[in-house]
C-alpha cells in the first residue's frame, strides 16, 4: 500500500468509529429516556388522590411520582448506560486500531521476509569476497569471482525490488525460462554449497516458459535449494530437475537428508516452522512458507512429493505460459 492508501484506510476507520459511537449513544440514550418516561407515567398519581392506572390524562392539572419507586429505575438505567457505552467504547477502540494492527502485521511480515530473502544472497556475497581475498593474496586472477560478485549484487537488487512491489500489491508479471531460472539459482548458491561440502547437481531441465517472472522463480528455487543444502550432510548431493507435465512445469529438488518427521509434515509450509537443526546456519522457518506464498500468487503450488530417511523431494508446480 502507498501512503495515500494508508491515509484513506485510516479516514474510513475513523468515520466508521464515529458513526458507531454516535449511533450507539443515540440508541442507548433514547432507550434509557423512553424507559424512564414509561416508569414515570405508569407510576404517576393525581395530586392528593390515588394511583392513576394506565396512560390516560389525570383528572387534575397536576400529578406526583413516588421517589422510592423511580429512584431504583434511575440508578439501574444509569448503570446499564455506563455498561453499554463502555462496551461501545471498547468495540470502537478495537475497530479504530484495526488498520494499525494490519499495518504492523504487514510491516513485521515484510521485515522477516526481507531478512530471510536477503540472508542467502548476502552469505553468498561474503563467501565470494573471501574467495577474491584468497586469490589476491596468492596473486591469482580474480576476474571470475569479481564477475560473480556483480551478479550476486544484481540478484540482491532484483530480490529487493520484487519484495517491495509485492508488499505494495503490485508484484511483477511476465514469463521466464524454467531452465535459465534454475541455473541462475544453482549458480547463486554454489559458494554456499562448496562451504557445506554439498554437491548441487542439475538433472534434466525442460526449457519451458512459465507464467511467472524470472526473479520470482529464482527466489523460489533458491529457497528450495538453500533448504536442501542445509539438510544434506557433507559429501551429499542435491539434485534439481525441471519437467514439462502438461499445463504445469514441475521443478523438483531432492536432498539426501534424514527426511521430514511425520509430526512436522502438516506444518512444514507454515511461517517459522522448523524441523530438526542440521548443525549449519540456523534457519528461521520462513523459506518454505515464502515459496508457498509466491507459488500460490503465481497460480502454482509447492508440495512434499516424498520423504524418507534417505532424503526428501519437493515439487514446485508452476503454470506454463500461454
Amino acid at each position: 500500500m502507498s501512503a495515500e492508501d494508508d491515509r484513506r484506510v485510516v479516514r474510513r476507520a475513523a468515520l466508521r468509529v464515529g458513526a458507531l459511537v454516535a449511533g450507539a449513544s443515540v440508541v442507548a440514550i433514547a432507550g434509557g429516556v423512553g424507559i424512564l418516561v414509561w416508569v414515570l407515567v405508569s407510576g404517576a398519581r393525581e395530586e392528593g388522590g390515588g394511583h392513576r392506572p394506565g396512560f390516560g390524562p389525570p383528572g387534575g392539572d397536576r400529578f406526583v411520582v413516588d421517589l422510592d419507586d423511580v429512584l431504583p429505575w434511575v440508578i439501574g438505567l444509569g448503570l446499564v448506560g455506563v455498561v453499554v457505552l463502555g462496551l461501545v467504547g471498547w468495540a470502537a477502540a478495537r475497530w479504530s486500531v484495526g488498520p494499525l494492527d494490519d499495518a504492523l502485521r504487514r510491516q513485521r511480515a515484510f521485515v522477516s521476509d526481507a531478512s530471510h530473502e536477503l540472508r542467502t544472497p548476502l552469505t553468498a556475497l561474503t563467501s565470494r569476497i573471501q574467495i577474491v581475498q584468497r586469490r589476491l593474496q596468492r596473486a591469482e586472477p580474480a576476474d571470475e569471482p569479481v564477475a560473480q560478485l556483480r551478479r550476486d549484487a544484481q540478484v540482491l537488487d532484483d530480490v529487493l525490488t520484487d519484495m517491495l512491489l509485492t508488499a505494495e500489491g503490485a508484484a511483477q508479471t511476465g514469463t521466464s525460462s524454467t531452465a535459465d531460472s534454475v541455473r541462475a539459482a544453482v549458480a547463486g548458491l554454489d559458494a554456499l554449497a562448496d562451504d557445506a561440502g554439498v554437491n548441487v547437481r542439475t538433472g534434466a531441465l525442460a526449457d519451458v516458459l512459465v507464467a511467472v517472472p524470472a526473479v520470482t522463480v529464482v527466489r523460489m528455487c533458491t529457497a528450495l535449494l538453500d533448504n536442501a543444502v542445509g539438510h544434506t550432510p557433507a559429501a551429499g548431493t542435491v539434485t534439481v530437475t525441471a519437467r514439462d507435465e502438461g499445463d504445469d512445469v514441475v521443478i523438483r529438488v531432492a536432498d539426501e537428508g534424514h527426511g521430514i518427521a511425520d509430526a512436522d509434515l502438516p506444518r512444514i509450509f507454515e511461517r517459522f516452522a522448523r524441523g530438526a537443526e542440521s548443525g549449519r546456519r540456523r534457519g528461521f522457518g520462513l523459506g518454505l512458507s515464502l515459496v508457498r506464498e509466491a507459488a500460490t500468487r503465481a497460480g502454482g503450488r509447492i508440495e512434499v512429493e516424498s520423504t524418507s530417511p534417505a532424503g526428501t523431494v519437493f515439487a514446485l508446480r508452476l503454470p506454463r505460459a500461454r
